[in-house]
């Protein structure tokens, strides 16, 4: 994530430059957005010596823990967001935050990983669409929702499909996904629900700066996170309760094949029996020597075993 400063002029202008240059003097009515790299030391050194601000908001905005949250001080205003980054690998965690203060004519803007929503903005800050500190915000605010908008829906997609296709031979590989969309979900939601009400409240500051228009953008996308918070809850209770299905059809097959098992086993029960009882080597066994003995045993046999099998198949045993 790059530093800028970027100035929009009343007339439309707008101008680019390196956070540390010298930026020409802004006119009434323009907005400065500085956005800071937070891993770059000299560009936290400016914010520490040449931002102006208090440091109460340069440590809310340096913290490197952060969850979303608006805070109004004074005439300005600290909002902390979060938004999907760039590059997942950089963070643990799949949101990454941006720390935002805001007041007349000024937005600063600082963050420790890439945010995907970041190229979005500044072009629309460049192509002059962003005027005022409420529009660079609820500008942001509406761009995160859209992308994770999408991500959550993928997740109530994937679960869609693991509940159209449960299988118990497959418990294992769903199991896997399903729990695995269900942490997502747990993740997401820990921000989705803070920062609607960080936008419900920076929707209703009373500062003279946020216009109207500012205003039902920002409650748009809160009720957009609102909704986004009811479907990772749903997501949630659907995983939980598609896991104790998967469980108890995979109790069902187990106790199927037991059955089988316990079955084929009795069936072999008397014959074993009976084998054994004829195999044993004594004096004594009857017709042990007469030419149609085996195959007499073998007829009894035969005949014992369809008599079970019979009786488990009339009891309808083999149907669980």
């Amino acid at each position: 994530m790059k530093s800028w400063r970027i100035i929009v002029q009343p007339d439309g202008t707008v101008i680019e430059t390196d956070v540390e240059h010298e930026a020409p003097t802004p006119g009434e009515g323009a907005l400065v957005w500085v956005q800071i790299d937070g891993r770059e030391q000299r560009y936290r050194d400016w914010l520490d010596t040449r931002s102006g601000l208090s440091p109460a908001v340069i440590a809310a905005l340096t913290a490197v823990e952060t969850r979303p949250r608006c805070e109004q001080i004074g005439d300005g205003a600290l909002i902390n967001l979060r938004g999907l980054g760039e590059t997942p690998e950089d963070d643990p965690d799949r949101l990454v935050s941006i720390r935002m203060w805001a007041e007349r004519g000024r937005v600063i803007s600082m963050g420790y990983r890439r945010l995907a929503a970041m190229p979005a903005l500044r072009e629309a800050v460049l192509a002059g669409k962003v005027r005022d500190p409420g529009d660079l915000i609820s500008t942001l605010a509406s761009t995160i929702t859209v992308s994770l908008d999408e991500e959550i829906a993928a997740l109530g997609d994937e679960l869609d499909e693991c509940e159209t296709s449960l299988d118990a031979s497959k418990a294992y590989a769903m199991r896997r996904k399903i729990a695995r969309t269900r942490s997502e979900a747990i993740e997401y939601r820990r921000f989705v629900v803070p920062q609607r009400q960080a936008l419900e409240r920076m929707a209703d500051l009373p500062v003279d700066w946020l216009e109207d228009d500012d205003r039902i953008h920002l409650r748009e996308a809160a009720d957009r996170f609102a909704r986004m918070a009811e479907e990772l809850e749903a997501i949630r209770e659907r995983s939980a309760l598609m896991h104790e299905q998967l469980t108890d059809l995979r109790a069902e097959q187990i106790e199927t094949r037991t059955l089988t098992i316990s079955i084929v086993a009795l069936v072999f029960l008397p014959l074993t029996f009976l084998t054994g009882l004829l195999g044993m080597n004594v004096q004594g066994i009857p017709y042990a020597h007469a030419p149609w003995a085996f195959w007499g045993v073998v007829a009894v046999c035969v005949a014992a075993a369809a008599v079970i099998a019979g009786y488990f198949i009339k009891a309808q045993w083999f149907r669980g």
